[in-house]
């Protein structure tokens, strides 16, 4: 039976559940004192419990089929299309897709397509808050260049990046590695961004916008022109 809790949330899917629910047998004795306190302590804590756990969970998502497609790398909501400078990954202009993970979305992270991981750079920073836009150049970031493998054959950059309350990046990745359109490989704990990088030429037509929810690897963010 599929246990829908992903791996990545060993040890924090035990460790943080198990103190809240000790939690919740202690406050047992707050009763001789007030049943009112007692009762809101145990409403808190059963909450609290309850997003604790959503919060490491996985999932089942249905994977769109298509080699002309670009899922979406993150759950969340796009915070911008636009295209800006990259040269230290896309050497130039790109069309970059922010995505903001709230601590209420699901926080694995998918590749957008079939891919070859042709490099990964992971970067020590700030935590400012994962809104702001210029936060992927400022916060930690893990960084992964990408090579599709169906045509047409060009560069994708992912970037996965830590926001104010998020301390964690987790990346299964690794260089050379090939996975298919919408699989796991990572994700970033306790609210975050995702960015998502194509070559600014790319002919791929761009079906998101600002203020837009997605889901990662069932949401469709881009698709090729099959006629070019």
């Amino acid at each position: 039976m599929r246990i829908p809790i992903t791996k990545y949330g060993l040890p924090q899917v035990v460790v943080y559940p198990g103190l809240c629910a000790l939690l919740m047998i202690l406050s047992i004795f707050i009763a001789f004192i007030s049943t009112g306190l007692f009762w809101f302590i145990e409403i808190v804590l059963a909450a609290t419990l309850v997003w604790m756990l959503s919060f490491f969970r996985d999932p089942v998502r249905i994977i769109p089929v298509g080699d002309n497609l670009i899922l979406c790398p993150a759950d969340g909501t796009i915070t911008e299309v636009q295209v800006v400078d990259e040269p230290d990954f896309m050497g130039g202009p790109a069309i970059r897709v922010g995505i903001f993970l709230s601590i209420f979305n699901v926080h694995l992270n998918r590749t957008p397509c079939a891919v070859r991981i042709e490099n990964i750079d992971y970067r020590k920073g700030a935590f400012i808050n994962a809104m702001d836009a210029n936060c992927g150049k400022l916060n930690e970031s893990n960084n992964l260049s990408m090579t599709r493998l169906n045509e047409p054959k060009e560069k994708i950059f992912v970037r996965q990046i830590s926001g104010a309350i998020a301390r964690r990046i987790v990346c299964d990745a690794q260089k050379g590695q090939e996975f298919t359109g919408g699989a796991i490989f990572g994700m970033i704990k306790f609210g975050s961004r995702t960015e998502l990088y194509l070559p600014a030429q790319s002919n791929a037509k761009i079906l998101v916008k600002k203020g837009d929810k997605v889901k990662a690897g069932s949401t469709i963010l881009a698709e090729y022109d099959r006629t070019n």
